[in-house]
Formats: C-alpha cells, structure tokens, sequence
C-alpha cells in the first residue's frame, strides 16, 4: 500500500512504508529491551532479532572481523611482505589513483615507516596510464625494487605483472577477477572466482588491513613481536571503506565506527588539514567521509598529479598535509566546475536517446577522464537505470560506469572486453571503467545494453522511496537523531532512516549555489523544521517548491544534525515531495 497515498512524487516515485510485521517486530523489541522505539524499528528492518540487538548497537571488531587466512593466498603475501621488512628489501607500492588506492597505500607506507623502511610509491597517471598496471611502469619499478605490491587493481593485469621482471609482486585487490589469475607471489582477493564471495563486502583498504593483521599474527608466532597499531590505522579503512561505497555490512560496520572514533582523535596530520580546508565543525560521520573528505582525495587522481590523495593521508608532516590538502581542496572545486559542463552534455544526449532503455549512455569529445565516474553516477540517480559516460580523444574513448542494485555492471563490461568490443574493462558490482575504440562505440554499448537487459534493467523504474514512518517536526530532535544514529553507521547496504512529514507548508525557500535549495518548513501549529536538499534543481523538487504559492506538502528525506556557530539543530536532508 502507498505511505500517505502517494503513488506517485515529484521524482517520480512511490513512496513505500514500513510492513506490518517490521511494525510489530520494533514495538516487541522495543518492549523486551530498554531499546528506543525509534532504534527498534530500524534494527526491526535490518531483520535483527530481539537477542542480537545489543550486540548489533555495539558492533566489536573482535567478533566480527574475519580470519584474514580466510581469503586465498593471504599467508604467501603476509609472509613475502614480513621477509621484505625484516631482510630491509627495497618495497614499492603501486596504487589506484582513487580514495581505496591512496589509503591502501597510505596504510602499507605509514606500517613500514613505522617499522623504519620507506617504500616507494607510484600511482598511474589517469591520462597518459590509464588504471592498473602497465608494462613500462611495472618493469622499470622490477629493476629497482625486491617486491612490488599492488593495492586496489592488479587482479587482472598478468602482462604489466609478467614485465617485473626480477621483483616479486603482490596484489591485494577486490575487483571482479578473471578466469585466470596473473602469476606472481599472491593475488589476495575476496573477489576471486574461486572464493566464495563472503567476503567480497571489502574494499581493498579492508583487504590489507587484513594482509597486516595477518602479518602480525606471524610476527607473534615468530616472537618478532607485535608490530604498528593497527587499531590506530583504523581512520584510513574507514575513510577508504565510505568512499568507495562499500557495504556496511558485517565487519565494515565495525571497521568504519571504530575508524570514525579514531579520526575524532585528530591525530592523522593529513586528515586533519583536510577536514581543517573542508571546514568540517562536528565530529566526522560518515556524511563526512563520502561528501567532504573522499571527493577531495580523489581530486588529485581526476583532474591533477595522481599521487596527491596517498601523499596526504601517509605523511607525518603537518606543513605537508596543509600543502597538500589545499592544493586538493582547490582542484576539487575545478573538478565540480569541469563536472558541471560535462553533467549538463551528458544529460541532454542520454535523453535524446531515451531514459527508458536498460542502459542510458553518453560520449563526448574531449570529456575529461577525471569526472565521467562522477558524471555516470548522476545519470543512474536521474534516471534510476545503469549508466556509462565516455570521454572520447582521438581513436578511443575512456569510460566509467555506474549500476543499480541487482545489476552487476562489473561483470557485464567484462563480458564485452572478453567479446572484444571493448580494449579492456572490468570492475565490480556498482561500478566498472572501460576502454574503447571510437569505432567500436556503439556496437559496444548495444552489446553492454542487451547483457544488462537480460539481468532485468530495462524493466527498472524509479525505485520506490522506503520509509520508516512519519514524523511532526516537533518530534524531530535532536536527541532522536542521536538516538537513530546508534544503529549506524549508515551509507550503502545499510540506508539511513528516511521519514515523512505530513501536510507542513514551506515558510522560507531560498537557492544556494547552482542546484541546491534551502527550506524552512512549519506544520501551522507552532512546529517547524529546517531543510536542505542538495541537487534540487536537477529533478523537479527545485522548481516546484520554490514556487510554491503556499501550498501545503509531504516532505521526506533523512534526519541530520546541522551545527551551526556551536548550536546544534535537526535537520530533515530533503529527498522527496508530493503536494498533500
């Protein structure tokens, strides 16, 4: 049944509430425990059981975090990168240019200074390399170094591997792996074809934070005592984990609370100039991580030098991370004006060629590299469908896809390159990047589009909006959002409790930026709340309410803290309207 009858929003979608057996499940729990009511419905539609509802509040590593040996081949690596340290061979670290790269790599730099060794670094350039990988890098790393690990990419890359010609390699990775792996020392991945995928929830960050568990297990099994803190390092997992919008799910729950806790300590001196330039005024949550944070490490590797993001997050110097975090804040704001360009062509072209089909695409000449992620992604929010956007320069196009969920885009980019429609292509799940020849371009995603119909994107709609209730804004406050915020951390695989609120009129609307809208509500009655709704002008959300004739509407969206000069205010983060 419709909540509040709606069938129909402003964005186009229904809105959705929660069942009666949710409903009853939270009132139980809230009954048998000293539980909030409003904590219980969300535990209630996670499906946890009564009994496990203290311990789900109180996630511990300790019980969640699995056996790193779990994974295949983790011991190899562990021990070829402990005999590294301990013999003091030359280490190098080759990384992704993204967010999960910079802080897998930051997390191996910062292990061996610790342990006194500096590692050498390299991340491809975006442009002139492209991801993972490549022949000439690889082998002029093989001639100076004695092992050369490779974090976040490397799973599928067995011809630049074979050119490291006298180094040994490790991959600690989670991308979708081949039917082969490259040879080397180890290919430490949950995304193996041949695991069982239990796993495959981690980003590559949470991938070697567990080769170092690992490690440390060893060392204690060989009295070479205990090594770095590893709980310490736990800030650039979580960073990495929200970032890369890996599920919260099992031990990355965990993992990102504890992590969250650890940044709170200000003692990173990269994070703290980065959120010192973001200036972030309340203690870092997630919102933080994926909105603040995250897009400004990975401004280096999209449109400026590519080791910029892991440069930050592994120095231990403060007048660095300043350096470095204002040079990122900077070229972030050069990648939202280069995005915004690139957003407005791509939309226009993909609804030339219509929303409906199972997959909505755009290219372009000159589109930079650096945003066509960020670009794809807005268009599978708009038109609730997979998406790619390509760059076109010269004879071949680079590209990046987002998906939905129940669409693995990953694995169907990947077909086509094994069809050999694209020159390369791979990825995971929710996002995947590709190559191809500018000849090849619509042959190719005609093929991509049939493989992602056939998994049922072309039936897709506007997905419907769950809801965990309704509210007055009177009793939104800012105790029951701390109170909520106790099933957290929310982002994806977990969403944030979305409420309605009925019948309130817009007291105040005024546009902020280039498509934000900023609102104060009132339910006529003496209660009211404050709403910002990022993006509003790119539905029809912005048009509609900000001329809204004082009409009365249902509001929904997400519950936040704002802080503002030292007070604290609820906050409704607006998603959605429909006139009531």
């Amino acid at each position: 049944m419709d909540f509040l009858g709606v069938g129909q929003s402003l964005t186009g979608r229904r809105w959705a509430g929660p069942g009666v057996d949710v409903q009853r499940a939270g009132e139980a729990m809230a009954q048998q425990t000293r539980i909030p009511a409003a904590v219980c419905q969300v535990l209630a539609r996670r499906g946890v059981p009564a009994h496990e509802a203290d311990g789900f509040l109180t996630p511990q590593l300790k019980d969640l975090l699995p056996d790193p040996r779990r994974m295949k081949d983790m011991e190899a690596a562990a021990a070829r990168f402990l005999h590294a340290a301990q013999r003091r061979e030359r280490i190098a670290v080759f990384a992704d240019y993204d967010v999960d790269g910079g802080s897998s790599a930051a997390l191996l730099l910062v292990w061996l200074r610790q342990m006194g060794l500096q590692a050498t670094l390299y991340v491809p350039d975006r442009i002139d390399e492209g991801y993972g990988p490549n022949d000439e890098a690889m082998a002029g790393l093989a001639r100076d170094h004695d092992l050369i690990i490779c974090v976040d990419c490397g799973t599928l890359s067995h011809g630049p591997i074979a050119a490291a010609k006298g180094a040994d390699v490790v991959v600690l990775d989670h991308h979708l792996g081949g039917e082969t792996l490259p040879e080397c020392v180890a290919v430490v991945n949950p995304n193996r074809q041949d695991e069982d995928g239990e796993l495959g929830y981690f980003c590559a960050a949470g991938v070697v934070f567990l080769m170092l568990v690992e490690a440390r297990r060893q060392m204690r099994e060989r009295s070479m005592g205990t090594g770095p803190d590893l709980m310490a390092m736990l800030d650039l997992v979580a960073l990495a984990t929200v970032a890369d919008v890996a599920p919260l799910i099992g031990a990355n729950r965990a993992l990102v609370r504890q992590g969250l806790k650890v940044m709170g300590a200000r003692q990173r001196p990269g994070l703290v100039a980065l959120a010192d330039v973001s200036r972030m005024d309340s203690a870092p949550a997630t919102y933080h991580l994926g909105f603040m944070l995250g897009p400004r490490v990975n401004a280096g590797g999209r449109i400026g030098k590519a080791d910029l993001g892991a440069r930050l997050l592994s120095t231990d110097d403060p007048a660095e991370a300043a350096s470095i975090a204002e040079r990122l804040d900077q070229l972030n704001t050069e990648r939202r004006d280069i995005e915004n360009a690139v957003r407005a062509a791509a939309m226009e072209q993909a609804e030339e060629r219509g929303f409906d089909a199972p997959l909505v695409w755009a290219a372009g000449e000159g589109w930079h590299p650096g945003v066509v992620g960020i670009v794809a992604s807005r268009l599978k929010e708009a038109t609730g469908r997979p998406a790619v956007v390509i760059g076109l320069d010269g004879d071949e196009g680079k590209g990046s896809g987002r998906s939905v969920t129940g669409i693995d885009l990953g694995a169907s980019i990947q077909r086509v390159a094994a069809e050999e429609l694209l020159i390369k292509g791979g990825g995971h799940k929710m996002a995947a990047g590709l190559t191809v020849a500018r000849d090849q371009l619509e042959p190719a995603m005609a093929r991509l589009s049939e493989l992602l119909e056939k998994q049922g994107a072309g039936d897709l709609g506007p997905a419907d909006l769950k809801l965990d209730g309704a509210l007055m804004p009177k009793a939104a406050t800012v105790e029951l959002i701390e109170q909520v915020e106790q099933a957290g951390p929310f982002g994806a695989g977990a969403a944030a409790p979305r409420y309605a609120f009925p019948d309130l009129q817009v007291r105040f609307a005024k546009r902020v930026g280039e498509s934000h809208l900023k609102l104060s509500l009132t339910d006529g009655m003496g209660g009211g709340i404050d709403a910002i709704c990022f993006g509003a002008f790119d539905t029809a959300l912005g048009p509609r309410l900000m001329e809204h004739g004082g009409a009365r509407f249902h509001f929904a969206g997400r519950l936040e803290v704002n802080t503002w000069g030292g007070r604290q205010n609820p906050q409704l983060r607006l998603e959605d309207a429909v006139p009531a």
